[in-house]
């Protein structure tokens, strides 16, 4: 067993299967996250059910978040390492550097991630910390409950997400995380060795297409907030 982690974390084959694994789990997690705020259109009753059902089953969800930033870690360091290894093969950069078929969703992978870090470090602490000095509101989320006593996780998002400057980071974030995933989905594949060239470039357009739904599921929800709706529970 020594061995064989010896071999995974010392390789760059091993560090990109790291990535493709990591990738994977952080990609179904966005996924499954964007499902459960989508649930805000259904109306403040079924969206606080959903987070009081989150909050209510601690032995699911602290696995759950422990898992996801080991994730995080991982798929960073792996980036990190991957990054500095191409470098020290390259040390003198090309006289006539040519952008031939890398896109430029590849070619800020690196950059883009590190923004995306500051970015949910920032979400965390905004709707699950609920520090409130970052909310910009005045208002302390922790104080928002509905009619069951159930945390008001619909009233958070809807005072949230009225600010124009957090839904404007909001939306740059998701921007910057679609941009990623457009390239990362389809990459994904090909760290762990799942892509072939017979339908690579189906797995490319693909890749792209997701990444942009995906982008327009979560920014259904700022904007729709600041065209109004759910304006009643700023009352």
């Amino acid at each position: 067993m020594h061995q064989l982690l010896k071999r995974i974390f010392g390789s760059s084959l091993g560090k990109k299967f790291i990535m493709g694994v990591s990738g994977c789990l952080l990609f179904l997690f966005v996924v499954a996250h964007l499902l459960g705020n989508l649930q805000i259109f259904l109306g403040a009753e079924v969206i606080n059910r959903y987070g009081h059902f989150l909050q209510s089953n601690p032995e699911l969800l602290w696995p759950a978040r422990i898992i996801l930033l080991l994730m995080v870690g991982l798929h960073i360091w792996a980036a990190i390492r991957l990054t500095a290894e191409n470098r020290a093969a390259r040390p003198v950069a090309y006289a006539h550097s040519e952008v031939v078929a890398a896109s430029y969703a590849s070619r800020t992978m690196f950059m883009s991630g590190l923004i995306i870090l500051v970015f949910i470090i920032y979400h965390l602490l905004h709707f699950t910390v609920q520090v409130q000095p970052i909310n910009f509101t005045g208002q302390s989320f922790l104080d928002f409950h509905d009619l069951q006593q159930r945390h008001d996780v619909f009233r958070m998002m809807v005072v949230g997400f009225s600010n124009v400057w957090v839904s404007g980071f909001y939306l740059l974030g998701m921007a910057l995380l679609c941009l990623h995933l457009s390239h990362g989905v389809s990459s994904m594949f090909q760290s762990l060795g799942w892509k072939k060239k017979s339908y690579g470039v189906f797995l490319d357009k693909a890749a792209r297409l997701i990444a942009i739904a995906v982008f327009l599921g979560y920014a259904s929800i700022p904007l729709a907030i600041l065209f109004g709706y759910g304006k009643e529970a700023l009352r």
